[in-house]
């Protein structure tokens, strides 16, 4: 089987938990039987390994989002990885010739593009293979997963049975809704089941070309369109699969809360007055929460959030209007979180897990300075490499090129940047083979 997982948007709408690198998917929240947690991602990941182990999968997403996939998945799934932000239908053309012409899968193969934030039971994975394999053998251009409405939603694309067939209506008015359930409609689950050839012939009409490399060097000019509407609506050869399992779309806090197998993640407690009251916490600090009721509460580098829950929907406007540096990201190679920010200064913690190193670097504008608080490794300054391990100090002045390499323990360290022009963009990095 053969999965596209659209991995896109921002963290706006699950701060503090989610900033520009790690959105919503990235979030470690359900716990599994060993007492760790993942995140949907990895669940989701996880599920479609169980269901098919050899399939192929690969995820659309962002360049800032790269190395949280790796620190979370690994090196061996798939990327197509978009230089901006588009709509689906281009993420999704995009990652259609990166198979084609990148992976040199067949055009007739089929493949299923699925999103990344779904609740959902094995189950799910397994319609979504007798999807692939309806799209593998069939005459249909289009196959799409029907769920059965619980209420007239704006929110959602409808499946429409008309004349024999089907018509796919992305988002109507809740009176059309309405008139579309009554008449056998299903909501639309956000799948979609193809041959290769399909929608690299449509990339040819919508967007002048399905050559990979094209894509790629003019992807911020492409058309911002959604795949359901420059496709999904005007096909009139579709095929829907129907899933009864569950099925939750995890986008809000209320969503996201009610999905949390525990009301409290991380440190705090709730008395026993409290009522429909969450904590997720990231922060190294209690919460103790007293008499509350309908509220979420959640802490991180990020910030604080205390919201009544069916209000935490209005939270974007909110963090839209806040101009906030990153505070904690996940990379390729372990992970960091800003402790302390001044005017010239700027103080994190950084963990590499077992063997990884960071890019080999230099900075114009500041100076660095490397404490290390657990581990053993190597680092690299300027070319000259020395082993480290807990207690020793390393300095790098500006323009200096350096780079560490964790130990089999991995390795943690406290760095401390000091200039008077601290930015993300002031990284130069250069190739070395360790």
């Amino acid at each position: 089987m053969n999965i596209i997982i659209l991995s896109g948007g921002s963290g706006k709408r699950l701060w503090p938990l989610s900033n520009d690198i790690r959105s919503k998917q990235f979030i470690k929240i359900f716990r599994k039987e060993n007492g760790e947690y993942e995140s949907m991602v990895q669940r989701i990941y996880a599920q479609i390994k169980t269901v098919d182990p050899k399939a192929s999968v690969t995820i659309a997403t962002s360049k800032s989002q790269v190395s949280t996939i790796h620190n979370q998945l690994g090196d061996d799934v798939g990327i197509s990885v978009e230089p901006c932000r588009r709509d689906t239908f281009a993420a999704i053309a995009l990652a259609t010739a990166y198979l084609h012409d990148i992976r040199e899968m067949d055009a007739n193969e089929a493949v299923v593009v699925c999103p990344v934030d779904p609740y959902v039971e094995l189950s799910y994975f397994e319609r979504i293979c007798d999807l692939y394999k309806a799209a593998q053998s069939g005459d249909k251009n289009l196959y799409l997963m029907g769920i059965e409405p619980t209420y007239p939603s704006e929110k959602y694309g409808y499946i429409k049975p008309e004349n024999g067939g089907y018509t796919y209506t992305e988002k109507p008015t809740r009176q059309k809704a309405e008139e579309y359930i009554s008449c056998g409609a299903l909501w639309s689950a956000g799948i979609f089941a193809f041959k290769l050839s399909y929608v690299l012939d449509k990339s040819k009409e919508l967007l002048g070309t399905a050559d990979y490399t094209t894509l790629f060097n003019n992807y911020a000019s492409l058309d911002n369109i959604s795949f359901d509407y420059a496709v999904a609506e005007s096909e009139k050869s579709l095929e829907v699969l129907k899933y009864e399992g569950e099925w939750k779309d995890l986008g809000t806090w209320t969503t996201l809360s009610e999905a949390m197998g525990e009301p409290v993640i991380g440190s705090g407690k709730v008395d026993d007055s409290c009522e429909n009251v969450h904590i997720i916490n990231e922060l190294g600090i209690p919460i103790l929460g007293i008499g509350l009721k309908d509220m979420v509460i959640s802490a991180s580098p990020q910030g604080i959030l205390v919201s009544d829950t069916e209000k935490s929907s209005k939270i974007k406007p909110l963090v839209d209007s806040m101009d906030q540096q990153i505070m904690f990201a996940e990379k390729s190679w372990g992970e960091f979180r800003v402790l302390d920010v001044e005017e010239c200064s700027l103080t994190a913690k950084v963990s590499l897990r077992p063997d990884q190193m960071m890019n080999y670097h230099s900075h114009e504008h500041r100076d660095e300075v490397w404490t290390v608080i657990a581990g053993t490794g190597r680092t690299i300054v300027d070319g000259m490499e020395q082993p480290v391990m807990t207690g020793d100090v390393i300095t790098m002045a500006a323009g200096c090129k350096h780079t560490v390499i964790a130990g089999s323990d991995g390795l943690q360290m406290i760095e401390v940047q000091l200039g008077s022009e601290i930015s993300v963009s002031d990284k130069h990095k250069y190739e070395r083979r360790v």
